[in-house]
């Protein structure tokens, strides 16, 4: 069954989302991630929903060896060519997360971006069976997440309104349960008058759910951090970085 998110990010978005994700928390999350599961030239990472690849090619940029993975043609397209150009050791595969199979063994396992609460219960605990099988023994899995029960439930704002490069973005969101979820409708209004519609569900699941669905997989849950490596998480803040090992 496909899923709703899978278009979200197409279009003209995939280009706005490069402006909403401010570089220096990329460079802030490769830093954190080098020293923290010990990443050394050769070291294998799969970047899993990598969207544009704001994450392989600056680990890629570091020695690491990068799979990256996402279902949009023109961010693997793009992610490639980068690669190519730059000469990073970085292998671009265009796939569906719940699709991508491969014989390869990494030291780390990555879902940034909030990607893993595109999907319901049901398919995160598959996602992260795939992740596990994926990773060495004793490897890491890093969650990157804003849609935490823990963050949606004092953040959560229905409705708002933005401007980005003359682009405008009024967004009307809904918050739901029974699965919780906020289902949000997002209006763009090009320069030119044009508009385009943009539907997507986050799903939102406590750290204590995310914690149950990761053993169900064969991780232990280690840390959640606010700022990588630095803050623990506590009640209410807007990121958390889920550190998860395969046991």
């Amino acid at each position: 069954m496909p899923n709703i998110n899978d278009i979200f990010f197409d279009g003209h978005y995939k280009e706005i989302w490069k402006t909403i994700i401010p570089d220096e928390l990329t460079v802030k999350e490769v830093d954190f991630m080098i020293p923290y599961f010990s990443l050394q030239p050769g070291s294998k990472v799969l970047d899993l929903m990598c969207g544009y690849g704001r994450h392989a090619i600056g680990l890629a940029r570091k020695g690491v060896t990068v799979t990256a993975v996402d279902n949009l043609a023109d961010y693997i397209n793009e992610i490639q060519q980068t690669a190519t150009k730059e000469n990073l050791p970085v292998k671009a595969v265009q796939s569906g997360v719940l699709d991508f199979s491969t014989e390869e063994q990494f030291d780390l396992v990555i879902c940034m971006g909030n990607s893993l609460n595109f999907f319901n219960a049901a398919d995160t605990v598959s996602i992260l069976k795939k992740a596990a099988s994926f990773l060495k023994p004793g490897g890491y899995l890093l969650i990157n997440s804003w849609s935490l029960a823990e963050i949606v439930f004092k953040n959560s704002v229905t409705k708002s309104w933005s401007e980005i490069n003359g682009v405008k973005f009024l967004t009307d969101a809904k918050l739901l349960f029974h699965p919780a979820r906020l289902e949000a409708e997002s209006t763009i209004i090009h320069p030119d008058g044009t508009t385009e519609t943009k539907t997507g569900i986050d799903y939102i699941f406590s750290i204590n759910e995310m914690e149950n669905m990761l053993q169900s997989a064969g991780f232990v849950l280690k840390e959640v951090y606010s700022i990588p490596g630095r803050k623990k998480f506590t009640l209410g803040e807007q990121r958390a970085y889920l550190v998860a090992q395969k046991q």
